[in-house]
């Protein structure tokens, strides 16, 4: 799914069926609509129906008329649930820490609407106007970096959402303006909420923050996984290496999906190089290249095979319907424990771990162009004038400062568990963390992946007049428009700056693949 696939303006219908990952996209970064559909307010009402029944019955039922957690064993009177709502929201918006961005709390808001559309969480269909009026009016909650361990699920970041369409707490407008959420609300004509018997709880106790951002980070890694092959084939052309080791029935004896696609997107991208055939005459004396050459496909392609694996778990909780309790199609309201963030938490930690080890590679690349012992006629350094200048030996250091705390980020959060409510939350996903912490491991990863295309591609300059590849050759025409070529030494970090941009919104794929035609 190319960026492209997600920028229009369509309205995104909200109802029982599950939203696409594009649709949570599109949301959530790029703004769109939303709209509750007919058959979820039906839904909703049904489901109502049966909740203010066990409001109204003699019997304590959890969340409707009980405390909450470790205190859910107190049977609240009829004149104290409107206040149990209230006073649960405002307890539970207790996060703390710098604010989360405004795409993830769109994402998030978003999927706790569609939760609420399936009507199995008894919320009246209001609560989830309420919440569709708030995005359409790009009103976003405050939500702080620190507050939830992912079980039950992200409670303190939901409260903050819940806490705004009461009219409580604050908001940053459209123009990102920091408003009370009282006075924004009134401005874009919305009226706030007085939550009924369970609402509060429907609001909050569901694994929309952790899946939002699992959403927005599979979207952006599809896009470093094939700018990783774009940024391996400069380098391997550039150091003078070999594409016999990416032939297609080598790739074959070890049939895992992402490792051919991986390498495919190198046949192509190296396909047609002058650089490449120059050492195809037997005068090439290297048996083998290095690992982080001949292994790229490897590496990268595992890297693929755990994004499918954590798309399909993103998949099965885009289709899930995550409440405690919950109603049930046949008017039975029960308690359970599908709040809990191991699936998604795992497979936020998978993907760090993925991201580190390309990063990895991707600096070992880096690092052996710039050395004379292993560039195979390169210049030290890349330097116009070694001594003088000093080319990107300074690039490369980033790049290991940005690796090493990648592989801080890769320690897996979700192994830890802190017990919370008195033990009666005794064991907790930590996938908040663990999806906060991938949010960093992509940034990085992007960087990394920029800095070995600007040496790739001053690299490549040095190796004429022998023209690289088609495909590369067009990476390089496109990073141009904004980075000049081989030179004396110039200020380096805004040419870095100017790379990051071109791999993270997706030009320097555009441009390879108006040449060596569409990438994996």
């Amino acid at each position: 799914m190319h960026d492209n696939e997600v920028h229009d303006n369509e309205v995104v219908d909200v109802g029982p069926a599950p939203l696409t990952p594009e649709d949570v996209v599109r949301v959530a970064r790029y703004g769109a609509p939303v709209r509750l559909t007919e058959d979820a307010v039906a839904e909703m009402a049904a489901s109502r129906s049966r909740v203010e029944e066990l409001a109204e019955g003699e019997l304590p039922a959890y969340g409707v008329s009980t405390g909450f957690g470790a205190l859910a064993t107190r049977h609240i009177p009829t004149e104290l649930r409107a206040r149990l709502q209230r006073s649960l929201v405002r307890s539970h918006a207790a996060g703390s820490g710098p604010e989360v961005e405004t795409e993830v709390v769109r994402a998030m808001t978003l999927l706790r609407l569609r939760t609420l559309a399936t009507g199995h969480t008894g919320a009246r269909p209001r609560i989830a106007a309420t919440l569709a009026a708030l995005l359409n009016a790009h009103l976003t909650p405050i939500v702080h970096e620190y507050g939830s361990l992912g079980c039950s699920g992200d409670l303190a970041p939901l409260a903050h959402v819940a806490l705004t369409i009461m009219g409580e707490g604050r908001v940053r407008d459209a123009t990102g303006a920091t408003r009370d959420a009282a006075e924004a609300l009134k401005q874009a004509g919305i009226e706030p909420v007085e939550l009924a018997a369970k609402e509060g709880l429907a609001l909050i106790n569901g694994t929309d923050g952790m899946l939002g951002m699992l959403l927005l980070a599979a979207h952006d890694l599809e896009r470093l996984l094939t700018t990783a092959d774009i940024a391996a084939a400069m380098s391997v052309e550039a150091l003078l290496g070999t594409d016999r080791v990416f032939a297609a029935d080598l790739q074959a004896l070890r049939p895992h999906p992402g490792q051919a696609a991986s390498a495919a997107n190198l046949r192509a991208l190296l396909a047609d190089s002058e650089i490449m055939a120059s050492h195809r005459d037997g005068s090439c004396t290297r048996v083998q290249d290095a690992y982080s050459l001949r292994c790229a496909p490897q590496v990268a392609g595992a890297a693929r095979d755990t994004l499918d694996h954590a798309r399909a778990v993103a998949a099965r909780e885009l289709a899930s319907a995550i409440d405690n309790p919950v109603v049930l199609a046949d008017g039975r309201v029960e308690s359970n424990g599908n709040f809990h963030g191991a699936p998604v938490g795992y497979v936020l930690d998978f993907l760090a771990i993925a991201a580190a080890d390309l990063a990895s590679m991707s600096e070992r690349r880096t690092d052996r162009m710039l050395d004379v012992a292993r560039s195979h006629g390169l210049p030290a350094f890349l330097a116009d004038d070694p001594g003088v200048d000093s080319g990107h030996m300074i690039a490369q250091y980033t790049q290991a400062a940005i690796v090493s705390e990648l592989k801080r980020l890769a320690v897996p959060a979700s192994a830890d568990s802190i017990p919370s409510s008195a033990m009666q939350e005794d064991h907790v996903s930590m996938g908040w963390s663990a999806a906060r912490k991938l949010r960093r491991s992509l940034d990085g990863l992007t960087r990394v992946l920029a800095i070995e295309i600007l040496t790739a591609a001053r690299a490549l300059d040095l190796r004429r007049p022998l023209r690289p590849a088609p495909g590369t050759a067009a990476v390089v025409t496109a990073l141009r428009d904004s980075v000049p070529g081989p030179g004396p030494d110039r200020h380096l970090a805004p040419e870095i700056e100017a790379t990051v941009r071109l791999v993270a919104d997706g030009t320097l794929i555009r441009a390879a693949e108006s040449a060596a035609g569409p990438l994996r």
